[in-house]
């Protein structure tokens, strides 16, 4: 099964990662089942210095596997590999309903643009087709898309599930 992916894209500030926290809690409410990938631009670790995982992925894991009742998780080291597409990463992921993807700007699936007016940014909207709706800080005059208030993520939401036809499985 190919997984649905709707991304969330814009500049730095903007607001992205509060927008899909919202998402994903007014997406859950309503009976679907969310995942989430986010791009960083830059080194992040998950473990720590001093604990097991982080001293066996020093040791030279390739991978890591982190298990407990409450979660797990999985630390692949890149060791000089390539950092993975978007489409590796996503079959990764258990089936769910969505996956919102922060970041992944330049790749093919629809994004919602996400858009404070306060800041300086060029618009992705009208240059980069997949850009399906903005979620602004203000109204946008003469949008190629349709516009929705950042803050208001019902309507967002709905806008979501018509768009990417969801159906709760």
């Amino acid at each position: 099964m190919t997984q649905k992916v709707i991304g969330v894209a814009g500049f730095k500030n903007a607001g992205k990662t509060t927008l899909v926290e919202k998402l994903v809690v007014d997406l859950t409410q309503r009976g679907f089942r969310i995942s989430t990938v986010k791009h960083a631009h830059h080194s992040f670790d998950i473990d720590h210095e001093g604990r097991d995982s982080f001293r066996h992925r020093k040791a030279g894991a390739t991978e890591v596997a982190v298990v407990s009742s409450g979660r797990w998780a999985l630390i692949h080291e890149l060791r000089n590999e390539t950092e993975p597409y978007l489409e590796d990463i996503l079959m990764k992921l258990a089936p769910c309903d969505l996956v919102i993807v922060e970041g992944y700007k330049r790749d093919t699936h629809d994004k919602i643009e996400v858009r404070n007016l306060s800041l300086d940014h060029p618009p992705l909207a009208g240059d980069d087709p997949t850009i399906v709706a903005i979620a602004a800080t203000g109204a946008i005059a003469g949008s190629p898309v349709p516009v929705f208030d950042r803050d208001d993520v019902t309507a967002l939401s709905s806008f979501i599930v018509s768009h990417m036809e969801l159906a709760k499985g």
